[in-house]
Formats: structure tokens, sequence, C-alpha cells
């Protein structure tokens, strides 16, 4: 009896032994047969380390598939502080090169980090530097493939194109409107090494990196290079503060051309200020439209039927007296009497003083609403102004104000640009 109790609990003691070793067993197979990948992805990503390829931008090109926009490799510098053996051998060779002093360099050389890119002194290198670091041979030093933009027409539209800081991205113009669309996506040369940063013998791995969107514009280069060629005449000829121009199709509204002084090259742009960067004055500036806007004035009157212009007569004196203020054609003696369509073919200030007047300032300053002045146009540009601006609270003189805009000339005062 007593020899049967032993038993009974010796295989009762043994079960009990078994029974975790048979979860330890079922476990083990569970992770080596379905948690394998896991694992290993996971062990991968602690052993991996990451030296980015940068993508490339996508090119901005013209109407005609002309580069406006375009990119050249270059390299830059980046260090595995754990694999560099001799670090003072290595910092005093790449401060030489580099052209940066000893305790600089030091900052990166000895810098406790898994990967350390040598920011800004090793960024972008020129081909001459590059070579000579790579003929060093260094164990931890890297050469990693970045690109950098580049303005084949350097001042050219400078400020419509805008320009890329040293990480490539978009800073101004066309370049921030479509940053997210121009950013590629970045590749990697993938090593593996262990917890001290040594290299393990395992394969590396390359991940091609994505360019980004190419962006075709309505911009014509052709008609670009005439236009900054007539804007370089004008410059030369008058030397004015500023000087700007646009080329446009006015049935469409496609910007063919577009240029303002004073411009800069893009591939450069650490050489300018910011007052000279950020002024696309084609964009904000205010102007005065002139004589331009009298066919504004015109189609409010014929809409209006104030006035039949074929049969209804006007005279001019060659002045014309508003509120005390003389307002003048700029022929002196005056057109005489002609009709008001001969008024237009004239372009005779006084006799749009009058449609003006006939208009009432309500109503002329409806058709100026409706024709879309004071409204932006919507451009795919950054820092939009209103252009040409008439706020009716800031006019004191009502009658003055219609008469001038019968003229076709701004009442709002700007500075004048020589």
């Amino acid at each position: 009896m007593f020899s049967k109790n032993i038993n009974r609990r010796i295989r009762l003691l043994f079960i009990i032994l078994l029974f975790p070793l048979v979860l330890v067993i079922f476990r083990v197979f569970y992770i080596q047969v379905f948690e394998y990948k896991k694992l290993r992805y996971l062990a991968k990503d602690l052993w991996s380390r990451n030296l980015e390829i940068e993508a490339d931008r996508g090119k901005i090109l013209d109407r005609n598939g002309v580069v406006l926009a375009d990119n050249l490799t270059t390299t830059s510098l980046v260090l595995v502080p754990n694999q560099i053996k001799n670090k003072e051998v290595v910092t005093k060779e790449l401060s030489n090169i580099l052209g940066v002093s000893y305790d600089e360099m030091k900052k990166h050389v000895y810098k406790k980090t898994s990967i350390e890119r040598v920011h800004p002194e090793g960024r972008r290198l020129p081909y001459e530097i590059a070579e000579k670091i790579n003929q060093l041979y260094f164990d931890g030093v890297y050469l990693v493939k970045e690109s950098k933009r580049f303005y084949p027409y350097k001042d050219f539209l400078s400020h419509t194109l805008g320009y890329v800081g040293i990480d490539n991205q978009g800073l101004s113009g066309l370049e921030l409107q479509y940053d997210k669309y121009l950013t590629g996506k970045n590749g990697a040369i993938q090593y593996f090494s262990d917890a001290h940063g040594n290299k393990l013998s395992m394969n590396d791995v390359y991940i091609a990196p994505t360019s980004g969107m190419n962006i075709n514009l309505t911009i014509d280069i052709n008609i670009q290079k005439s236009l900054e060629r007539e804007m370089a005449n004008v410059v030369d000829m008058f030397q004015p503060e500023m000087a700007l121009a646009i080329v446009a199709n006015p049935n469409t509204g496609e910007i063919f051309g577009m240029s303002s002084t004073p411009d800069y090259d893009p591939n450069q742009y650490k050489n300018y200020d910011m007052a000279t960067l950020g002024r696309n004055l084609p964009i904000w500036s205010s102007y005065e439209p002139g004589s331009t806007f009298k066919v504004v004035t015109m189609a409010s009157a014929i809409n209006e039927k104030v006035v039949d212009i074929f049969k209804d007569h006007f005279y001019d004196s060659g002045r014309v007296n508003v509120d005390g203020s003389v307002l003048k054609c700029w022929k002196s003696m005056g057109h005489g009497d002609q009709t008001f369509l001969e008024v237009l073919q004239n372009s005779c200030n006084p006799g749009f003083v009058k449609l003006g007047q006939l208009l009432g300032k309500e109503k002329l300053f409806s058709y100026i609403h409706k024709f879309g002045f004071g409204e932006k146009t919507g451009i795919d540009l950054n820092g939009e102004g209103m252009g040409i601006l008439f706020p009716l609270d800031r006019i004191g003189n009502v009658e003055l104000a219609t008469s001038a805009f019968g003229q076709g000339i701004s009442v709002t005062p700007i500075q004048l640009t020589f």
C-alpha cells in the first residue's frame, strides 16, 4: 500500500514537471515556425543602419519640355564613429581637406552616435574634394549621393521659379508652391552592425530613391528670353529702381513670360538679401493701369447704353475741370468734335471723364468689381497681392475719383520707381 502511494506521487510529480517542459517546447516550436519572419525582421532592424541616398527633385519644364530647374549629382560626407579606428588621424585629414578647424571636425568624429552627417561642411562636396576623401579609404568614412538643384538659365524667371534650401526643400516661388509634388522619396544603403557599431558580415541592401514629379509650366522659354532682353534694355536706358513685365494669353490667362528686376541667380541665392529674394513684383506690386483701363470704362458705358458711340458726340478742348482739379488730354489743343468711338480711338482723357460722369460712381464701381479688380487671380505663386485696388472708403473725393477712373488711371498714390 505504501509503495503504491509513492509511485502515484512520483507519477504526479513527473506530470507536473513535464507540463512546463511541453509548454516551453511548444513555445519554441511556435516561435521558430510561426513568428520566425517577424522576429528576424525585428532583429534585422536592430542591426541595420541606413546611409540615406537623397532622391532627385522633380524637374520644372517649360511648355515645350525645356528644363528650367534641373538636378546635379553631388556627394556628402557621412561618418560612422564606432567604425573609425584611428580617430585622431581621421579628424586631422578631414579637417585639412574640408578646410575646417581640427576642433570642429573632432565634434563629428568623436560624437556618440551611430551615424553622423557632417553638416554643413561636408554637404554637397565638389568632385575634387570628394575624390580626396575617397582615396583615404578610412573605415567608417562614407560618401553618399545627394542631389543639388541647378537652374540652367540662372536669373531668368528667378522669382517665378524660386529656389531651394540646402536640404532641397522649396523656399519660394513654384519650388515652394509645389514642394510636396517635386520632393521625391529618399533611398538608402542599408548595412548591418552590432551594438558597438562593428560591421557584420552581411550583404548591404540598396534601397533605390524615387524621384519627385516633373512639372510643366505655361512659360515659353523663347518668349522669356525676349522678355529678359527687353527688360535689360529698359534698365540700361532708364536705370529704374525696379521694373516688371508679364506676357500672357488674353484668351486663357496662361502666362508665357514673367520678369522683374532686381532679380537674382537661384544657384547662388545665399549671396542675396531677403528683400531681393522675396520681391516677385508682378505678383504683389501695385501699379497704375493707365489708359488700358479706358477699355473698362467704355465697355461699362456701352453696356449701360449711356451713349451711342457712333452717333453721340463729344467736344474735346484739351482739358476738363473736375471739382477744382484740371485733367488734361495728351493732345494739348484737344481733339475737337468727335464721336465717342473716336474718343476711344484717340484715347481722349476728357472724353473718358465724361463717360465716367455719365455712368456715375455707383455704376462705375460695380463694373470695376465685376471685371475682377481688387480680387486675387489665384495664380499658383505664393504672396499674390491684389494688384490694382480701388477701396471706396479711402477715396476722399468721389467725383474726382469717378472722373479719374474715366481717364483710366488709379487715384491710389504709389511710390515712383525712378
